[in-house]
């Protein structure tokens, strides 16, 4: 039987507008639901601080999608605020954090349900390049991967979500991890996220084909690939059909992928 399959990745930038420096949520949901995806993997996602009206995104994604979501918390607090964040161990529900989702329309193995792994932060304060203040020194953040099996009429489909640390070292180290994570997982299976990595260095560290290419950063005249979409163990007869869309007001595009097997 012929499956067919979207998925995507998107960084949300907590709903903010490049353009008007602005949180919508709203249009958050109402891009990422215009994507009409299966699965899609959300980073950088608010739940429930401040500087998003106090909202749970994940929620909200969820229901403009009318999908599972699955939230986890990387930090407890607003990032970039001058109080700081707490390292997130586990995703508190009613704790204010920041982190990455996994959103899903339709049915998932419930008995292994949604997996993670931690990562830890890297130590020190790295540049990175804000589009609407230029470069600047931050701390690095703990990381996440979440993890799902799809149970499709074709069989299993592993798909997992994550966003990587921005210090280039330590994302390579995280991909890593990611790689021994996964390793578990039913093949076929699917990465998605932002890996702050070119796709020369992920495909050194991780020699899983490529299902979209091109540059998606940042958004307005995009010069680099962040943003990825990589399998491992596709069968012989898979179709895949990869493009780059710009999903509202964010810093990145997002990578779709509609998937036939």
């Amino acid at each position: 039987m012929t499956v067919r399959l979207r998925l995507a990745s998107v960084n949300a930038a907590s709903g903010r507008d490049l353009r008007s420096g602005r949180v919508d949520t709203p249009a958050l949901v109402a891009a990422v639901a215009a994507l009409d995806a299966d699965v899609v993997a959300v980073q950088e996602v608010d739940h429930l601080l401040p500087r998003s009206g106090g909202v749970d995104q994940t929620a909200e994604l969820a229901a403009g999608l009318r999908a599972h979501g699955w939230f986890a918390a990387t930090v407890h607090g607003t990032p970039g605020t001058p109080q700081g964040v707490r390292e997130a161990h586990r995703t508190l529900p009613e704790e204010p954090s920041y982190g990455i989702a996994l959103l899903v329309r339709g049915a998932f193995d419930r008995g292994l349900g949604f997996r993670e792994l931690r990562m830890p932060a890297g130590r020190g304060r790295l540049p990175v390049l804000d589009p609407t203040t230029g470069p600047r020194l931050v701390p690095d953040e703990p990381r996440a991967v979440v993890s799902v099996v799809l149970t499709t009429a074709a069989g299993p489909l592993s798909v997992l979500g994550t966003h990587l640390s921005f210090s280039p070292w330590h994302a390579g180290r995280q991909l890593r991890s990611v790689r021994g994570f996964a390793r578990t997982l039913p093949r076929p299976l699917v990465l998605l996220g932002d890996l702050n990595l070119p796709p020369g260095v992920v495909g050194r560290l991780l020699p899983w084909r490529p299902l979209v290419t091109g540059p998606t950063f940042p958004a307005p005249s995009p010069k680099l690939q962040l943003d990825h979409a990589l399998a491992d163990g596709l069968p012989a007869g898979a179709r895949v059909e990869g493009r780059i869309e710009q999903v509202g007001g964010s810093d990145h595009r997002a990578v779709v992928v509609d998937l036939t097997l």
